[in-house]
């Protein structure tokens, strides 16, 4: 009996490890101001926070997987174009709390990479390539100025992590699933914070199949497309994000 994982898998529990410091945990995804702008579900019953909470799962799932996953994918197969899928991502992100946390993420992801991930990429070419791209991304993100238009590197989180799933061997698949796992662990954390959930409820919606089908439907819709063909789904999800910064009070960053 082989008692030993493989190395993908071994990478995969670590970027689904919710101690990863990405700090996604500081943001709660237009959730805080969801709630804020719907104050009826504040004096509704618990089943009715609970319905009300999983619509907006499924929003923001299906968002996140036709914003964002095409960079992702894209990224994993075209280590090439990190730089351009960057610029590209960062110009089609107008809102700018959204903006700001992927910023944020992209380079605490950077971080980890440079002291921690580095190291453990296997010999084969496609990892080898992917990770030359990684290093050489955060080595010129460091230095990089605006030019003359303003532009720069921003270190967005999609593309970043598609790559870094290739460095460390993970399967297109494996990346994909992940992507929307880690963005529904993410919710339904802000959501316990929130007291929307408690700590069962938040776990039994994680572990539901109902979960599992939404995010490989949110897969395969989005499957073979393009970061040209990206779109927004929800626009709605954009204005809660947006509005975030003018609440009174937020627990959560802007």
């Amino acid at each position: 009996m082989n008692t030993s994982p493989s190395a993908s898998l071994h990478a995969l529990l670590l970027l689904s490890d919710s101690a990863l410091p990405l700090g996604s945990f500081a943001f709660s995804g237009g959730l805080e101001s969801f709630l804020a702008h719907n104050k009826q579900h504040h004096a509704s019953s618990v089943s009715a926070k609970v319905q009300a909470f999983e619509a907006f799962l499924e929003h923001s799932l299906a968002n996140v997987a036709s914003t964002a996953l095409p960079y992702v994918l894209t990224a994993y197969h075209h280590s090439e174009q990190l730089e351009d899928l960057d610029n590209d991502f960062d110009a089609s992100t107008p809102c700018t709390v959204a903006r700001r946390a992927s910023i944020t993420q992209g380079r605490a992801l950077l971080t980890i990479w440079e002291r921690a991930l580095s190291a453990s990429v296997s010999s084969s070419a496609d990892s080898q390539e992917a990770a030359k791209a990684l290093t050489a991304f955060a080595t010129a993100s460091k230095t990089c100025k605006p030019d003359l238009y303003g532009l720069q590197l921003n270190s967005h989180f999609p593309p970043l992590f598609g790559l870094t799933c290739r460095a460390l061997s993970l399967a297109e698949s494996e990346t994909a699933y992940l992507f929307l796992l880690n963005h529904a662990k993410a919710l339904l954390s802000a959501a316990v914070r929130a007291s929307v959930l408690g700590p069962y409820q938040s776990q039994s919606v994680l572990a539901s199949e109902k979960l599992q089908r939404c995010i490989a439907t949110c897969i395969k819709r989005e499957s073979g497309r393009t970061a040209e063909e990206a779109a927004v789904t929800s626009p709605v999800m954009d204005l809660w994000m947006g509005r975030h910064e003018l609440l009174y009070s937020r627990i959560f960053n802007s």
